[in-house]
């Protein structure tokens, strides 16, 4: 049997195990972000949520995701079919794709590369075009100005959420997630983390991965009261669900980033105890809760107001902090807490 693994065609099955293993988590993990997402929502509204479809209403997104599957796909007169049905397909899969480099513990990653986060920069930034052939694939007005209000909003982001990334390499001097996670393990526990030096970062990296994920209070591009669901009105069935499952994993892999970049991955944040996948996968829930509150009580902006923040606020701050970091690398600052990879840490 090892002699078979060791060939070409067991390397494939291993990669395809792997491969489906990863998926296999993600997918189950949508379904309980899915149900966690209208609990809360439920619960800031002093309402019950899903509560009938198996035990406490667990099984209420495995039925709305059948009830999509078997319905009949409606597609409008008009249409660029092979772009209409392409785009929902390539938001999903490239969702997907950016968690071959999502470690979980070490050695627990399918594809550990020194590049991993210009990987994920690359595949994530792909996403854009999905909404923007479903919008123009429609043949409708209101959903194409909802895909060109996509593609400006998440280009807008992907600048912030860049830069404030390059201060983490800057202080890690890897752009390896492992690696990053490495630089994190000072045993001071939880106040060993990135999120302590790059505080003010925290902040604007949450903020913009809100934006850069279409989630509220920056749904502008799914704006009902403006734009009747915006890019996905003429969707239905499958091809919604494809749209809205993207969505998801979309936002879970920004609570992947967070808990890897300034949280310390699957590092322990009390000295003493083991580390372990269980640490990631609950601050990737954390965060999750977080996205799922700020769903629930923060009102939508205005368009104009989404770009000011954007270019006016953030793009200055993060770039100013590059500056910064890059100063108090260089020169060590408090025994070179921006400087781990110089420390040995």
């Amino acid at each position: 049997m090892d002699g078979f693994f060791s060939t070409g065609l067991g390397t494939a099955v291993i990669l395809l195990a792997q491969s489906l293993l990863v998926v296999g988590f993600v997918m189950i993990s949508l379904l309980f972000l899915v149900y966690g997402d209208r609990k809360i929502w439920a619960a800031v509204q002093m309402r019950r949520g899903p509560n009938v479809v198996g035990a406490w209403g667990l099984l209420q997104t495995v039925a709305d995701a059948l009830k999509y599957v078997v319905k009949e796909i409606v597609v409008p007169a008009g249409v660029d079919r092979p772009v209409f049905f392409l785009a929902p397909l390539l938001s999903f899969v490239l969702a997907v794709l950016a968690w071959a480099v999502i470690p979980f513990s070490p050695g627990w990653v399918l594809a550990d590369i020194n590049v991993a986060i210009l990987f994920v920069f690359a595949v994530s930034s792909l996403e854009v075009y999905g909404v923007i052939m479903g919008g123009w694939a429609s043949n409708s007005k209101y959903a194409f100005l909802g895909s060109l209000r996509s593609a400006a909003q998440m280009i807008s982001y992907e600048v912030s959420l860049g830069l404030i990334i390059v201060g983490i390499i800057i202080s890690s001097g890897s752009m390896n997630l492992g690696a990053i996670v490495a630089a994190q393990d000072t045993g001071w526990g939880l106040f060993g983390w990135y999120w302590l030096p790059h505080l003010p970062m925290v902040v604007l990296f949450f903020v913009s991965a809100l934006a850069e994920t279409n989630r509220p209070p920056f749904d502008l591009p799914e704006a009902e009261s403006e734009l009747v669901a915006g890019f996905m009105v003429e969707y239905s069935s499958t091809p919604y669900l494809l749209f809205m499952a993207g969505e998801y994993i979309a936002i879970f892999l920004m609570c992947a980033l967070m808990s890897l970049l300034f949280f310390g991955g699957w590092l322990s944040p009390v000295p003493g105890l083991p580390d372990g996948a269980f640490w990631m996968v609950a601050k990737m829930a954390f965060f999750f809760f977080l996205f799922a509150m700020v769903k629930a009580i923060v009102p939508r902006y205005r368009y104009d107001q989404l770009m000011r923040l954007g270019w006016k606020v953030f793009l200055p701050m993060s770039l100013g902090w590059v500056v910064i970091v890059a100063f108090l690398a260089r020169f060590e600052v408090l025994g070179g807490a921006w400087a781990r990879w110089t420390a040995g840490g």
